[in-house]
């Protein structure tokens, strides 16, 4: 689960209101779409989600635990990929997706299946004894996801993960994000890719200059009218 709660952020000494008064709740068992034009405070808002910024005010919990005040705590429940992920590009595949379990302590046995399933998954198989140097931006990406996930966290922050993937492993991505989900976990994910928020989330939020400006399912975004879509709402709500 993910709480939000009156989260602001500036920039600038405060004259860029990146995150205004946000307040947001994820629950377990649902994916969560985070839809909004560039710029509009997506990014801000899932760095300090996972504790890499701290907003200037409100508070953030995850699974309960304060992201400022138990922060550990509540990092070992996060599985969070970047849009743009910086890898140790000197280690090997299956060096770094080692490394990524000694971080998290991951035992094993645990380590070894789930290395496997996702390498298998993502056929990276055969890449894994090549330095990450050597991968395009499509393998970067199914590393870093690997990595993220290895621990088995709870909740899964995925800022664009679809970006890079070909279509296959996009699709397996979607599988294995409504599987976990499924099983009681939470998915919170940003995408400029409306079609695939409107198939897989449960429910959206729409951030527009650092507000909420809409958030609810894809009935409630409707508001009634059943042959609206998606990509229209949005455009309408950003477009004000």
């Amino acid at each position: 689960m993910i709480e939000i709660c009156n989260v602001s952020k500036s920039y600038n000494k405060g004259t860029v209101k990146a995150v205004d008064n946000l307040n947001l709740k994820v629950a377990e068992g649902e994916i969560f779409g985070f839809l909004g034009p560039n710029g509009a405070g997506k990014t801000t808002t899932i760095k300090m989600i996972i504790g890499l910024l701290n907003p200037d005010e409100g508070s953030i919990r995850i699974n309960g635990a304060d992201i400022r005040k138990n922060a550990l705590d509540a990092k070992k429940n996060i599985g969070y990929v970047p849009d743009n992920p910086n890898l140790y590009e000197r280690l090997t595949g299956t060096e770094y997706l080692n490394f990524m379990a000694d971080v998290y302590q991951v035992p094993a046995e645990q380590r070894r299946e789930r290395i496997e399933h996702y390498l298998g998954m993502f056929e990276l198989n055969d890449a894994a004894s090549d330095l990450i140097k050597s991968y395009s931006h499509g393998m970067k990406q199914k590393i870093a996801l690997t990595g993220a996930l290895i621990h088995n966290p709870s909740v899964w922050i995925l800022d664009e993960p679809m970006v890079g993937l070909d279509p296959k492993s996009a699709h397996l991505l979607k599988e294995q994000m409504r599987e976990h989900c499924d099983k009681g976990n939470t998915v919170f994910f940003s995408t400029h890719i409306l079609e695939v928020a409107e198939k897989l989330c449960d429910r959206m939020g729409i951030i527009h200059r650092g507000r909420l400006i809409a958030s609810g399912t894809m009935d409630e975004l409707r508001q009634g009218d059943n042959k609206d879509s998606l990509e229209n709402i949005f455009l309408e709500l950003t477009e004000k």
